[in-house]
């Protein structure tokens, strides 16, 4: 099966220092990329993170220190990356909650524009979660039969990412699904936007989560002694909130959703 795509979907995966969004830093990137006509294109590149890989992450994805030390920072390749990924929606397994923000903390501390805005984004873990709730390893050898050769190689594992997609839309074609409210639906389907609406949390203003749309969709605070209350409203009567927060260790992506709601509020006020 080929996917039915309108424009090009970049599926992809990063190794890393740690699991922070806001702190750590990418060490390896692969990115396969599926045109409308069914060309693949892929790209694998190892980074220099300017910081220490510590020991435990080392153990888990195979990459030292000694091997990137040589290698590019994530500035001096995020403009060809970014050139590679242009018009693509982006896909992955977990991308939604890691990998998608952890890459938009590397593009804004480059100093690189890459908007993600109007892209699909298929996270395919949260199908394989709702649908089957079991591991990438454990996905792979329940959709497609096969073991993962290395495991916890970037490209290996994008590679088993998007097979397991494609058996995902041939064993859940027409096959009904109930989300939490008895609400019945066949969400599988081939297309990007589909996908995209049944993997993606419409809920969530920046990709840590430290804000969220209430049901009027309103953006508030998902944390702290604001939580529940709305972001413009906190910095009507508590102005120094911004700052403390623009000050202190939260991803830059939240730091920039922030910015919009405030500048947003005082444009109102004009």
């Amino acid at each position: 099966m080929n996917l039915n795509l309108k424009r090009p979907i970049a599926f992809f995966d990063l190794e890393t220092t740690g699991v922070n969004v806001a702190s750590d830093r990418i060490v390896e990137i692969a990115i396969l990329k599926v045109l409308p006509n069914g060309t693949i294109e892929t790209k694998t590149r190892r980074v220099n993170p300017e910081m220490p890989i510590p020991l435990e992450s080392s153990l888990i994805h195979g990459i030292y220190e000694e091997d990137i030390k040589n290698e590019p920072t994530f500035k001096q390749m995020a403009k060809s990356i970014a050139q590679f990924l242009e018009n693509a929606d982006l896909g992955g397994y977990n991308s939604n909650k890691f990998d998608v923000p952890l890459l938009m903390e590397e593009f804004l501390r480059a100093g690189v524009e890459f908007d993600i805005e109007g892209r699909k984004l298929v996270d395919v873990q949260n199908i394989f979660h709702q649908m089957e709730q079991r591991t990438l390893k454990a996905a792979y050898k329940f959709y497609c039969g096969k073991e993962i050769e290395n495991h916890h190689s970037a490209e290996a594992d994008i590679k088993a990412t998007y097979e397991v997609l494609l058996a995902q839309l041939d064993k859940y074609d027409g096959v009904e699904y109930e989300d939490k409210s008895g609400n019945k639906s066949t969400p599988i389907v081939n297309d990007v936007e589909a996908l995209h609406k049944f993997t993606y949390v419409r809920d969530v203003v920046d990709f840590a989560g430290r804000m969220i749309y209430n049901e009027q969709g309103v953006e508030v605070f998902n944390f702290g002694k604001h939580k529940g209350k709305a972001v413009e409203e906190v910095f009507s009567f508590e102005p120094t909130y911004y700052d403390w927060m623009m000050n202190g260790d939260f991803p830059l992506y939240t730091k920039k959703k922030l910015t919009e709601i405030r500048l947003r509020s005082a444009f109102k006020k004009r």
